[in-house]
């Protein structure tokens, strides 16, 4: 049996109505209880919905959030994460400023944006929590991942411009399918770097680990553990980089990988 199960949010644990189906959470637990560590590994930040989730996955574990930017033990509070260049992270706002586009600054626990408006309001509705135009120059702690938000058409164009000493990790969401989420975080940082790390914390060989996901950012991850896995409605890239395959998110596909977990 398998010792880490990494588990991504949109489009794995979340379908399209912004809900996970109770069989998944019924398989999660039972995986739970027969002693399989679960670490949500999403692009989210570790607020709201995410927060919850990973609370409810394992509550005293790791998790990892913002494309690997945090790594969070959510019972003990304590923290793995890696903060954005200053620079980098003044070159992104005011690219958001000349070309007038939503940029999202995180911490670990807050985040802010440079444009109010539609995108962000519904955004802000997606993570779970309240909608609050704050600026970025009002937070308070590490910044560890920025983060635009675009209409699809512009995916092409974000990635296209230079992202010094940064990487970027293009996502979507079923919940919001007009729309991309660009991560921008400190080079080297990923899914993949943040879960070699949890299952370090767990003493686990990465032959003992699988991950679940079903976007572009998820890739790196997949290529790290033994066992990747992609659900039946992956992105092409996801797919190519995954062992296994099952149903799509809103068939109960991540319930599927926990029950082959289980097998193996």
């Amino acid at each position: 049996m398998l010792g880490l199960i990494c588990v991504d949010v949109d489009g794995t644990l979340v379908g399209t109505g912004n809900l996970v189906r109770d069989d998944v959470w019924a398989a999660l637990a039972d995986a739970r209880a027969r002693g399989v560590r679960i670490a949500l590994c999403s692009g989210r930040p570790a607020i709201g919905n995410a927060r919850a989730y990973a609370e409810r996955l394992d509550p005293d574990g790791w998790h990892v959030f913002q494309n690997g930017a945090s790594i969070v033990n959510v019972g003990s509070g304590a923290s793995l994460s890696e903060a954005i260049p200053e620079d980098g992270l003044r070159l992104l706002i005011d690219r958001a400023g000349q070309t007038d586009r939503l940029l999202e600054v995180y911490t670990d626990l807050e985040f802010a944006i440079t444009k109010p408006g539609d995108l962000a309001e519904r955004h802000a509705a997606l993570l779970g929590v309240p909608y609050e135009a704050r600026r970025p120059e009002s937070l308070d702690g590490t910044v560890v991942r920025a983060q635009w938000v675009v209409p699809r058409a512009e995916e092409g164009t974000v990635v296209a411009e230079p992202h010094p000493g940064m990487d970027l990790h293009p996502a979507g969401s079923p919940v919001m399918p007009d729309a991309m989420f660009i991560s921008v975080t400190r080079a080297g940082v990923s899914k993949g770097m943040a879960v070699q790390r949890v299952a370090a914390q767990y003493g686990l060989s990465m032959d003992r680990v699988m991950m679940v996901g079903d976007g572009e950012n998820d890739v790196t991850a997949m290529r790290v553990v033994g066992h990747p896995v992609a659900m039946g409605n992956a992105d092409a890239p996801a797919v190519a980089a995954s062992r296994y395959r099952v149903a799509h998110v809103d068939e109960g596909g991540l319930r599927e990988a926990v029950e082959l977990a289980l097998t193996l």
